[in-house]
């Protein structure tokens, strides 16, 4: 059997920026799309014509790809050689999905979208600063049902400044209502260099979070959900195969300004800003920036604290059993296999510093 192989699109267009949002992406290099775009399909050719293996599963990011025109991105999707029955993901905002978007996605193969949504209260998606509203949210998953897309994933942030437990319970319980096969949660992060890096008085609180992940956890599960890695939730057989195959330190290659790839041990990465790639690829020079080789002790060290995020966990023989038993309260120790219980999970790096 072939192992799974990834492919990264990274689409660096927002039409602002979030004031958490350290990802590269801009939201003043609109004049760009069309020159990017050209320079992806080249980068992309230029690979596929040097042995690109057939991927399994597609990932386009962001950024916002659903702001680039989307004929154009479902062209670039369709020149990725791909295995039958791939996955095909494409992130989204809600408020710049169109008929057009899914009838071009789904003509390129696309099966999966992940919406941005973020909160469904309509004062918590102010404070965060997002363009869209919670009815928007639920015209863009009708949309996207009503043409085809067969699966769904909806990307929450929780603990932004002002949102209450009942807020966060209210975004729950209508994520729930839309029926999505997939749900990613994650705590709002203070990245340096960034809005609110530089108001404290907008910094989420540890204990506030924790009980909004347990909320989330228990909601979830009751509604039939599976919580597969700390912070993702899913239908019974409806996981994300292209995150699977991160945490599981598959081989994937990245396209565009930005993006990452590994093989068998080798990470690197491209250049950072859109009109430096564009250049590079226009050119035909390398666009790697810079990359870094993993010896055998710490591909496994790392491939352990991927695996103990997940539910297939980690071998016993991972943890010492004086740490097993320090740890007792935060870990299952199943038969040769220890997995993080629902309050490891919030503590799992005091779990994954212990990995030998």
């Amino acid at each position: 059997m072939t192992a799974p192989f990834g492919v990264y699109l990274h689409i660096p267009f927002c039409s602002r920026r979030c004031d958490y949002c350290a990802f590269a992406t801009w939201s003043d290099r609109h004049h760009l799309h069309d020159e990017y775009l050209d320079a992806l399909s080249a980068e992309i050719a230029r690979e596929v014509e040097r042995g690109l293996p057939v991927a399994s599963s597609v990932f386009v990011g962001g950024g916002t790809p659903s702001l680039v025109d989307p004929v154009r991105l479902a062209n670039i999707v369709s020149s990725i050689p791909v295995t039958a029955g791939a996955e095909i993901t494409i992130e989204c905002n809600p408020e710049s999905v169109t008929d057009t978007h899914i009838a071009s996605y789904v003509g390129a193969g696309v099966d999966r979208l992940s919406f941005g949504v973020q909160s469904l209260s309509a004062e918590v998606l102010v404070s965060l600063g997002r363009d869209h509203n919670p009815d928007t949210v639920t015209e863009a998953v009708a949309l996207a049902r009503a043409g085809g897309i067969e699966r769904l994933n909806l990307d929450l942030i929780y603990g932004g400044a002002g949102e209450s437990i009942a807020d966060w319970q209210h975004t729950i319980e209508q994520v729930i209502a839309l029926d999505p096969d997939h749900v990613s949660a994650y705590a709002l992060t203070v990245e340096a260099g960034t809005p609110l890096a530089d108001d404290p008085s907008r910094h989420p609180e540890d204990d506030d979070q924790a009980d909004k992940y347990l909320l989330a956890d228990s909601l979830l599960t009751s509604a039939g959900f599976i919580n597969y890695e700390i912070s993702n939730w899913s239908k019974p057989e409806q996981e994300c195969a292209h995150n699977l195959l991160y945490w599981r330190q598959g081989n994937y290659r990245g396209f565009g300004c930005a993006a990452h790839s590994h093989q068998d041990g080798r990470r690197w990465w491209n250049v950072r800003t859109p009109d430096r790639y564009i250049d590079l690829i226009t050119s035909n020079g390398t666009v790697e920036a810079s990359a870094e080789e993993l010896d055998s002790s710490r591909q496994r060290i790392e491939g352990l604290q991927l695996s103990l995020r997940t539910r297939e966990g980690v071998p016993r023989s991972s943890l010492s059993d004086a740490d097993i038993n320090l740890l007792d309260p935060l870990i299952v120790v199943t038969e040769d296999i220890i997995t993080l219980t629902t309050e490891g999970r919030l503590l799992a790096n005091e779990v994954a510093v212990r990995l030998r």
